[in-house]
């Protein structure tokens, strides 16, 4: 614990943020938010995806604007609101986020100086003192780190840590806010241990840190207290060394989620495609069987690598080691391209769909029909109002609105390009079905297209695997769920507890 627990904080708060509310497009993602920090503690945010921490840290960090009647307080002086662009800094925050801000190429040193040199006017730098300074700055913080190495050289953990010491100097190592937005979930845990007692030593010297995460076994050990959001608003703050695991979990979750009708388990029926061993990015040694027709969720909170295995069971992130076993064979998934996975019979919806799922400036006709141009139609001779009625009888089949082949993808709402991208794949009648994030960006009334379409694969015999962070949606079209931990399997929900507060508090350790 820090220094905030022996009873030595000042009376003053080192960050007051009162009745912050912030609206997007009519919906208020955060309500009459409260929250403090004091001098010298640790404090941990905590919530669900969606729940407003994001929202929170890019208020203070002068990204977001808040609604009127917000007050920000520091240390007793009152702040502006919004915060300038780039104001933050002035105003004794700092702020390390999940992709650290570094550039590898440079050295630790340049890295260490960017900042400075981007808002001075400095025309002359003395490289040798800059870098004796360096060296004395990180031992001063306890890292052996040598200031002239590329920071392409460095662990995770290391980069992470000269990202924690350029935030605190940039404020001043005895005053100051820092905050650290989910610094901790590719590490593994002795490189934790090595950032948690960097941590301890910015609290030591007078500074205070956020520490916004979803692991609460790290929020009780390296917090003094921790504020919970949920749905947009404080669930609570509790100090930390006084709180259960399942007080928070019921905090984070909360009382009024509905779950769904319960069902029953399927029976058992032989597995048709098997995954075993599957190691490669935080996934480890993964063995998922799955029936014709089961659709199977794989969850977890983030760092847990449950969003790596589509793109490793269709060979589109490399795997180390692991097979794929197929009705018309096995594959080894290091070897395996997604070129030879969609021969095999698989398909991928990717979770990026502006990026990876289509072509948003080509038309639709162009979109859908591709992946079936060999099969349905004569490759020496495309005729285009062939292809224009396949793809409106596709748009048909799958409800895209509006039904004009003929039109941009881009032109179509998010619910609608993922209705195209669905049918662009699933005409194919593949063995395996891979999602991930299948109603991400989708409004409401298309999730239940999006849903009927995959219950329709599966009914027609598909295997499905489905990656994502939406309880609600796995508890709905869902066989069966796959927990993930730091990348092996940490629980697996059936029916008939197969529903989104199961889901959830398995996510987080704790069986509701």
């Amino acid at each position: 614990m820090s220094g905030a627990s022996r009873g030595d904080v000042a009376p003053e708060l080192a960050l007051q943020l009162r009745r912050l509310s912030k609206t997007f497009g009519g919906q208020r993602v955060l309500r009459e938010v409260d929250f403090s920090v004091r001098p010298g503690e640790v404090h941990g945010l905590l919530g669900q995806n969606g729940s407003g921490k994001s929202t929170l840290i890019k208020v203070l960090a002068g990204f977001h604007e808040p609604d009127p009647g917000a007050e920000l307080r520091i240390y007793g002086q009152a702040a502006p609101l919004p915060v300038p662009p780039g104001g933050f800094r002035r105003l004794g925050l700092s702020f390390v986020h999940q992709n650290l801000a570094l550039v590898p190429p440079l050295t630790v040193l340049e890295n260490l100086l960017l900042t400075r040199l981007a808002l001075s006017r400095e025309w002359r730098i003395d490289w040798t003192a800059e870098r004796a300074a360096a060296r004395a700055t990180l031992g001063r913080y306890g890292l052996d780190i040598d200031p002239g190495v590329a920071l392409s050289r460095l662990s995770s953990v290391e980069r992470a840590l000269v990202a924690i010491v350029r935030a605190v100097e940039e404020i001043g190592p005895a005053r100051g806010v820092l905050v650290l937005d989910e610094p901790t979930p590719f590490l593994p845990r002795r490189d934790v241990e090595r950032l948690f007692a960097l941590v301890r030593r910015v609290v030591a010297d007078g500074a205070s840190v956020v520490f916004v995460s979803h692991d609460i076994d790290e929020v009780m050990e390296i917090t003094d207290r921790a504020t919970v959001l949920r749905d947009g608003h404080v669930a609570g703050t509790l100090e930390t060394a006084g709180a259960s695991r399942d007080r928070f979990v019921r905090m984070i979750v909360g009382r009024s989620i509905e779950a769904v009708a319960p069902r029953t388990a399927r029976e058992k029926q032989p597995a048709v495609v098997a995954a075993r061993g599957v190691t490669g990015g935080q996934v480890e040694n993964l063995t998922i069987e799955l029936q014709a027709g089961e659709v199977v969720g794989i969850t977890g909170l983030l760092g847990s690598g449950y969003e790596q295995v589509p793109y490793l069971l269709y060979g589109a992130s490399p795997a180390i080691s692991g097979t794929l076993e197929l009705p018309m064979g096995r594959h080894e998934l290091s070897a395996l391209t997604p070129a030879a996975a969609l021969r095999a019979g698989l398909v991928l919806i990717p979770g990026d769909r502006p990026v990876a799922g289509g072509v948003g400036a080509l038309p639709i006709v162009d979109n859908v029909t591709l992946p079936a141009l060999a099969s349905r139609f004569r490759p020496w001779l495309l005729r285009r109002g062939g292809m224009l009625r396949a793809a409106e009888d596709l748009g048909t089949a799958f409800g895209v609105t509006p039904n004009r082949p003929a039109l941009n993808l881009s032109a179509l709402s998010g619910g609608n390009q993922q209705k195209v991208i669905l049918a662009k794949w699933l005409q194919l009648r593949p063995v395996l079905v891979l999602l991930d994030e299948p109603t991400q960006g989708v409004d409401v009334g298309a999730r239940q297209n999006v849903f009927r379409a995959i219950r329709e694969a599966a009914q027609a015999g598909a295997c499905v695997v489905c990656a994502s962070s939406d309880a609600d949606q796995l508890a709905e079209i869902c066989d069966r769920v796959l927990v993930l931990a730091r990348g092996r399997i940490a629980a697996e929900i059936v029916p008939p507890a197969l529903s989104k507060h199961e889901i959830v508090a398995r996510c987080y350790g704790v069986a509701a």
